[in-house]
């Protein structure tokens, strides 16, 4: 037995069990987590030169031939920077490391030169047990041999890479190169596949191929395969030598793909969006077109039903509209005019079937999903109550005041919102962000924030009460500020005096009821409405709120110190989670990617800097997409390929549900829309 008192074995042993653990904990907590993630530290900024690093990353990072990979683009921890060889000196690398221990992967680093593209080697896994590797191939546009007309607009470009990455994902489920090996121990086969970020029912901006001036670039990952954590190298060659140029050749190549799909899926999504563009014009704020089909096969799936007795949609005659398209020529459905619209009917009749069609008409659809034309303001959004949600500094005196105990509504904050305050507080910060269209559903609302009948009005008196009801509010909303509101409600016909539409829904088919309902208040007078329309008792626009940054980073550094997406509807964003359950219109987890390593990027960049408001900051974000694509806001210069662009108001909402949030009121912004 080696003495304790042996100098060098007691320092070995101080080194490995106690210094070097103690030094990775002080630099997880100096930001050193972050400097390995991103390869900045914490405090970058955007300008700042003594930070030279961080440049906000290019949309390509294309060049041709052996230059591609000398680019000071590529980071150099990612190895090394020269083109290294051949497709068939890959295949030999592959082989040769066949049997040796997992790091041995990382030799795969660099340019691999096939006969009709480029593949470049972006990132290795650490072991068969952490996320996939990340590729990208890089084909040369006359190589890829699409034509102008292919990416004409802005719709068209999106469209192609929609079509591009579908057909990708297509080739490697038919090559059965999308399937892991079963995990079956330890010592088993793990990994193998080779997947694609791929997409659904809807047609969304991504980065997992992008068009650059010279090359047509698709992002993709491969779980490196191994047995335990020794490289099967001979399968690695099946996927990366033997499928992977099938795979590009069958998906990326305009030879290869059947043109008039192509084209079809091109015209759909332009016409698709020049619809939706040209609602405003028509003073319409959504479009249901006839032979829709709204109803999905289940609640698990957002594809169409596909039953025989599946009820197409028809057009009520007195809303019925027709619309130029450039491509589709003239189409036909039912237009829902600005203002108050409510959608009535009783119980399994479709009401909330239309509304959620309405609410994913924010984006264009595939061929075939059924909501093709349907189409609302781009700036819809839909409302609820969300009980138990942070809020912070939000002006919802229009609708609730003189709380308890003097509670100021002007700026109000809680960690446990109510179900009015909730729904008065996502009312207010989504017209914030710049919504224009409410959606709401009385099922997911709060009863006491949407209504205060008569005989509740009699007992209790309305200087006790600090509510004031959406009904009293639903009517200034539109006429001083030009808010529209889609309303879903069966309950309750008080509505019927402030609407201007009627809608009722009968066996999934839709009746204009507009003239009887105005009747029906004349023979049954409501009283429900309380609103004085003058003064300090009208409507009023929130106040502009800056986020404060220190709050941001304080939130940030707790934890583990990560920001990442967890799911469809939650981010870790340091210490806390940012639950969005209730935000409906995200329909991507690669939205809420995205949605994340945006919040990131506007802290480490400056851009929250304690003076810009949340609609300048969302100004900015939207403005460096449109120039720099998706790729501006991947942290640390990587490159990402499973990002789908999320709108404007699903980033404010996700901003404005972290815990622990502070802001600065700004201003009042009162102007009236006429």
């Amino acid at each position: 037995m080696v003495p304790w008192s042996n100098s060098v074995c007691s320092s070995t042993f101080l080194s490995t069990r106690f210094i070097w653990p103690l030094r990775k904990i002080m630099s997880e907590k100096r930001g050193g987590y972050a400097f390995r993630r991103r390869g900045v530290s914490t405090s970058r900024r955007l300008e700042d030169s003594r930070n030279p690093r961080y440049v906000l990353p290019e949309y390509s990072r294309d060049i041709p031939g052996k230059e591609l990979f000398e680019s000071q683009d590529i980071r150099p921890e990612e190895g090394s920077k020269e083109l290294r060889g051949t497709w068939d000196d890959l295949r030999k690398l592959l082989l040769r490391i066949d049997g040796q221990r997992y790091p041995a992967y990382k030799d795969l680093y660099g340019g691999w030169k096939h006969s009709s593209f480029f593949l470049a080697v972006e990132n290795i896994q650490s072991d068969p047990f952490a996320p996939p590797s990340r590729f990208r191939v890089l084909i040369p546009r006359e190589i890829a041999g699409f034509p102008e007309q292919t990416y004409s607009s802005k719709a068209r470009e999106v469209a192609l890479r929609d079509f591009i990455t579908r057909k990708f994902w297509a080739s490697c489920h038919g090559l059965h190169l999308d399937k892991a090996a079963p995990n079956k121990g330890w010592g088993s086969s793990k990994g193998a596949n080779l997947n694609i970020d791929k997409p659904k029912q809807h047609i969304l901006e991504r980065s997992s191929c992008v068009f650059t001036e010279k090359f047509v670039e698709v992002r993709f990952t491969v779980a490196l395969p191994a047995r335990g954590r020794t490289i099967e190298g001979v399968r690695a060659k099946e996927i990366l030598i033997d499928g992977l140029p099938q795979v590009v050749l069958s998906s990326c190549l305009m030879d290869s793909l059947d043109y008039d799909e192509l084209l079809d899926h091109l015209k759909l999504a332009e016409d698709q969006e020049f619809l939706r563009n040209t609602l405003k014009s028509m003073k319409l704020v959504g479009f249901v077109a006839d032979g829709a089909i709204l109803p999905r096969k289940s609640g698990a799936s957002d594809e169409p039903l596909s039953t025989s007795d599946v009820v197409t949609f028809e057009s009520p005659a007195s809303m019925r509209v027709s619309i130029q398209l450039p491509n589709h020529g003239t189409i036909t459905g039912m237009g829902i005019p600005e203002g108050i619209s409510l959608i009535v009917g009783g119980g399994f009749h479709g009401k909330s079937t239309l509304l959620q069609a309405l609410e994913v008409g924010v984006y264009n659809h595939i061929r075939g999903d059924g909501r093709e034309f349907v189409c609302v303001d781009p700036n819809t959004t839909k409302i609820r109550a969300e009980d138990g949600r942070a809020v912070t500094s939000v002006d919802i005196s229009s609708f609730i005041k003189n709380l308890p105990f003097g509670k100021d509504t002007r700026s109000f904050s809680t960690e446990d919102a109510s179900g009015s305050t909730s729904q008065a507080a996502n009312i207010m910060e989504s017209i914030e962000a710049g919504a224009t269209t409410l959606l709401v559903d009385e099922d997911t609302c709060a009863t006491n924030f949407m209504i205060r009948d008569r005989r509740m009005q009699a007992l209790v008196s309305k200087d006790k009460e600090p509510i004031t009801p959406f009904i009293s509010r639903i009517r200034d909303m539109y006429e001083r500020h030009g808010i529209s509101t889609i309303l879903v409600i069966g309950g309750s016909g008080d509505y019927f005096d402030v609407c201007d539409t009627v809608i009722l829904m009968d066996s999934y088919r839709p009746y204009d009821v507009t003239k009887r309902a105005k009747e029906i208040t004349v023979e049954l007078p409501s009283m429900a409405v309380e609103r004085e329309n003058k003064g300090s008792d009208m409507f009023m626009l929130p106040c502009q709120r800056a986020p404060i940054p220190a709050s941001l980073e304080g939130a940030r550094r707790g934890g583990r110190g990560r920001i990442r997406a967890t799911g469809l509807y939650s981010i870790e964003f340091g210490s806390e989670e940012i639950e969005l359950d209730a935000v409906e219109q995200l329909v991507d987890p690669s939205q809420t990617r995205a949605v994340a390593d945006i919040l990131d990027m506007m802290l480490d960049t400056g851009l929250i800097n304690g003076k810009r408001i949340i609609g300048e900051l969302l100004d900015a974000v939207e403005e460096m997409i449109n120039q720099k694509g998706l790729d501006c806001i991947a942290p640390g210069r990587t490159i990402v390929g499973n990002y789908a662009r999320p709108r404007r108001l699903e980033l404010a909402a996700a901003l404005n549900r972290l815990r622990g949030l502070q802001v600065t009121q700004k201003r009042v912004n009162s102007k009236t829309t006429t």
